[in-house]
């Protein structure tokens, strides 16, 4: 199953080239239904825009998802402020650390708008050391328009108002070592990998045992993520999204890391378990992790009251939510992951229902594991001690 890098990383250059915040995801839309369609699919949308594309398989019940969401972190204008200036709130979890000295566009009911975010104190000449003590957050940042103004009613007379959209210019570098820098990785990478793995299977004619179900969704940063896409004939469901590297978590850029749980818990045993194992066959490197303050797809699905069993898969990302990086390792890694996946053998059979009796239910193991019989000669002494008497 080899998955063509230059066509996924052309995929994630038009993404981040394509504003999507929360709420503003139209375009993005249609640019991924579009690229649906020319790989031999056929995108259904939801009212709001959610994407659904089924891969027809040798059988309807016991479908698999495979999911990444299209929307992004960004701002609404809360205030226009007598200055002319906007105060912002954020859309999604993220500092306003990361917002300061960031282009942006502002998408407003006349047009839009080119401007920058500063911190309220942004001149060392007029504020000197006040501008390392200010505060971080939202409420000490404002969005300077590049248009000529100078109060509130010169702004508003220009259209701008409360609650128009801000997006974050992403600022890729696509460099030739595999690393690439830019903004709203998450999950952009993740959305390019899905339609990688679309153009794999499609290039290979890859027959799947059961349909696959390519979702994108559009709010997921906001938390409401894949909880009305899914349909009843889905048994499991795999979100693609960004794995965390930093200190104390076991993420990697490269290779794919599978999530075991998140802050909603546990992801399925069996389901989770069968990726590993097809990392383990196919020699794709790969390392497991759990995330203390993160949630996806998956978790807005589950909360939503649908019975499949979810899994992450993962492309490391140093400086989530902030200026992220990746290399293109992982996401070739991950593609790869997510194209096996889809082609693997359905293992528990009962799944294709939505109910079933016992028959057929799986088991975890509960067998003591085997240990080496032990030796007292085996254990040395502790570091920095002497012999053992």
């Amino acid at each position: 199953m080899r998955i063509d890098e230059a066509y996924l990383v052309a995929q994630l250059r038009a993404l981040l080239s394509i504003d999507s915040p929360t709420g503003y995801t139209d375009q993005v839309v249609r640019h991924c239904s579009k690229e649906l369609s020319r790989l031999g699919l056929a995108p259904e949308l939801t009212r709001r825009g959610a994407i659904r594309a089924v891969r027809r398989g040798s059988r309807r019940n016991g479908a698999r998802a495979i999911v990444a969401h299209l929307d992004t972190l960004g701002a609404q204008v809360k205030l226009v402020k007598d200055n002319g200036r906007l105060e912002l709130v954020p859309i999604g979890h993220w500092s306003a650390r990361f917002a300061e000295g960031a282009r942006v566009t502002l998408y407003s009911e006349p047009g839009t708008f080119r401007g920058s975010v500063l911190p309220l104190k942004a001149s060392g000449h007029t504020f000197n050391d006040e501008v390392d003590t200010l505060p971080v957050g939202w409420p000490f940042v404002e969005l300077r328009i590049d248009a000529v103004t100078q109060s509130k009613a010169e702004t508003r007379a220009l259209g701008i108002d409360v609650g128009d959209f801000v997006a974050f210019d992403a600022n890729p570098e696509i460099l030739d070592n595999g690393f690439i820098n830019a903004r709203h990785l998450d999950d952009k990478a993740g959305v390019a990998i899905a339609l990688a793995a679309v153009e794999a299977l499609g290039r290979e004619s890859v027959k799947t045992p059961v349909d696959i179900h390519f979702l994108f969704t559009i709010a997921e940063e906001v938390g409401v993520g894949a909880a009305a896409i899914v349909t009843p004939e889905i048994a499991s469901m795999v979100t693609i999204d960004n794995g965390t590297t930093a200190p104390g978590q076991n993420s990697s850029e490269f290779g794919v890391t599978v999530a075991m749980a998140d802050q909603s818990g546990p992801f399925d045993y069996h389901l989770t378990r069968k990726l590993v194992d097809l990392c383990r066959e196919h020699d794709i490197p790969f390392q497991k992790d759990v995330f203390r303050y993160y949630r996806s797809d998956s978790a807005s699905a589950i909360e939503a009251g649908h019975d499949v069993r979810t899994a992450l898969i993962a492309f490391g990302v140093d400086a989530s939510h902030g200026y992220e990086r990746i290399h293109a390792h992982a996401l070739t890694s991950v593609a790869r992951l997510t194209a096996l996946y889809a082609a693997s053998p359905l293992e528990i059979a009962r799944d294709l229902e939505e109910v079933s009796g016992l028959a057929g239910f799986p088991r975890q193991p509960t067998v003591e594991a085997d240990q080496p019989e032990f030796d007292p000669e085996d254990i040395g002494p502790p570091a920095g001690a002497g012999p053992l008497d």
